[in-house]
């Protein structure tokens, strides 16, 4: 029995790095006079950096026009980082960011069936209250029996701290809860925590590498393009149908992890 369905935000929930960071980063060079602007194509690139701040500085040491010392790169990349998570803010509450199609209706499945809901991310919790405020309510983190973010796990994804934390607060073995992710990076952290991963492929992480995952498809809002195959005679991807997918992996002892 799944006791717990574990969400990833970034790229799981919502296409927040394309859609939502990499317009506010822009923003926020711009706003600050800035010298450059990261392309699609370079974001997809310094996501294989996990945290925004972290991008940052790794893309500051190559960029000829940034500060010399590493106590400006910083003393930049802080300022920089700190916009961004305002202006990221504005275009969330300006309803520029919709959830994923199928991830409100997960939700509401899994609530109807008293399966708890968690957070496991490794970015700020500013980022997850203004997305789950504007799409969930004022109300949003009732909905979850744990939010872990940043501060909670500050080792970034892929370790797992963020779903060992997880875990000791739901008390829960590894195998009661499902993970939900989209990242390669996502789904190490998940499976070093010995947590089941189905993996939701985002615009960034078409490729990402899913081995051992329990499934690995396009969108929870569909049944086509899944691996294994959903139950054709859904129209989603919906708490069963993760059921069905646990319960194959225990049976078929596929899934060394679930112990």
């Amino acid at each position: 029995m799944i006791e717990s369905i574990l969400w990833d935000v970034d790229g799981t929930m919502a296409e927040t790095e394309r859609d939502g960071h990499l317009k506010a980063f822009n923003q926020a060079f711009e706003s600050l006079s800035l010298p450059w602007r990261w392309s699609e194509q370079r974001y997809g690139e310094l996501l294989a950096i996990a945290g925004g701040r972290e991008r940052l500085l790794h893309d500051l040491e190559h960029q000829s026009r940034a500060p010399e010392s590493p106590r400006q790169r910083r003393a930049l990349a802080d300022g920089v980082h700190r916009l961004k998570n305002e202006l990221y803010a504005r275009i969330v509450a300006d309803g520029e960011l919709p959830l994923r199609e199928g991830v409100r209706e997960l939700l509401n499945d899994c609530e109807s069936a008293r399966v708890r809901l968690g957070i496991v991310t490794t970015t700020s919790r500013s980022n997850v209250e203004v997305l789950l405020k504007t799409h969930l309510g004022e109300d949003w983190e009732s909905k979850f029996a744990v939010t872990v973010c940043s501060r909670e796990a500050p080792r970034k994804k892929p370790h797992p701290q963020a779903y060992l934390v997880a875990l000791d607060a739901l008390q829960l073995r590894p195998h009661q809860a499902v993970a939900l992710e989209d990242s390669q990076a996502g789904v190490a952290a998940a499976q070093a925590a010995g947590v089941p991963v189905i993996v939701t492929r985002s615009h960034y992480f078409m490729a990402a590498e899913s081995r051992g995952a329990l499934a690995v498809g396009p969108s929870l809002g569909r049944i086509d393009g899944w691996h294994p195959a959903a139950d054709a005679r859904t129209t989603r991807i919906d708490l069963r149908q993760i059921v069905r997918w646990h319960a194959a992996a225990r049976h078929l002892g596929g899934q060394s992890r679930l112990q």
